[in-house]
């Protein structure tokens, strides 16, 4: 019976491995993507203004 727990400790810590690579290989895609889009224009993106009533800042 400890063999069995053992070996699905295994196989769990494996596919968990697996799992943890994989997402890094994406976000790392994803950020060299990012880097090659080059710089935003200040300009298009939207001003943000304060909420006097609630105290957030909202775009407008």
């Amino acid at each position: 019976m400890p063999l069995v727990l053992i070996a699905a400790g295994i196989l769990g810590g494996a596919a968990l491995v697996r799992f943890a690579i994989r997402e890094g290989k994406r976000i790392n895609r994803e950020l060299d993507d990012a880097r090659k889009a080059g710089p935003v224009e200040q300009d298009s993106l939207p001003k943000l203004r304060r909420d006097p009533a609630t105290g957030t800042y909202r775009p407008g």
